[in-house]
């Protein structure tokens, strides 16, 4: 009896390394399936392929980086000193008004003094511009030109008949450009045409309802 236990035992120690060896076969095959896979993934044509891709996308942002270098050297070269020609406009604004005011003061009217010193403030002027034009630093055109949103700007209207609408008759204050970027604009006045008096009292009456 004992001994058919014991062969029982054994038979069923068998069958669990059978099955154990089975097993583990099964594993082998499928790691080995796994891996060649793998191998296939990375044949040396593909490996190849993907490589040159890679390099093909880093050479391209290369390129661009390169650019964008070259442009930002161009314009640092071109408008390095945009700032500085922005502030030293406030010479051209200084020398308008100096001249504005001694033209305006009736203690200096029509005499010599004056008269000398109109002549070195145009000196000095004329030199200024003549500087700003080596930079490419050039005035803005206005007087009877058409009103240019880019290049001007208008402060008011005035009224002129001989004037087509919109073209500017005054001239506040100077504008400038650097090459082909907008320093400040002009400051100016443009034309409308006149009002009859029928027309000024209907406004005037539109506005006092308005109130």
């Amino acid at each position: 009896m004992e001994k058919e236990q014991d062969q029982n035992q054994d038979d069923k120690k068998n069958q669990k390394l059978e099955e154990l060896k089975d097993s583990n076969q099964e594993t082998l095959k499928t790691e080995h399936n796994e891996n060649n896979e793998d191998e296939k993934e990375l044949a040396p044509e593909e490996k190849i392929a993907e490589l040159e891709d890679r390099l093909t996308r880093t050479l391209a942002e290369m390129e661009n980086q390169r650019r964008r270098f070259e442009k930002e050297k161009e314009d640092a070269f071109d408008y390095g000193g945009f700032s500085f020609a922005k502030e030293a406009l406030n010479l051209i604004d200084n020398l308008e008004r100096s001249k504005q005011i001694l033209q305006n003061d009736e203690s200096l009217k029509d005499s010599q003094v004056l008269k000398k010193t109109l002549e070195h403030l145009d000196i000095i002027y004329k030199d200024v511009i003549s500087i700003f034009s080596k930079n490419n630093i050039k005035p803005i055109e206005s007087l009877n030109k058409k009103l240019d949103p880019n290049l001007h700007q208008a402060m008011m209207e005035i009224e002129d008949d001989q004037k087509e609408i919109g073209t500017i008759v005054q001239e506040i204050q100077k504008g400038f450009t650097m090459k082909d970027r907008l320093l400040r604009p002009s400051l100016v006045g443009v034309s409308k045409k006149k009002q009859n008096k029928d027309d000024k009292n209907k406004e005037n009456n539109d506005n006092s309802d308005n109130k």
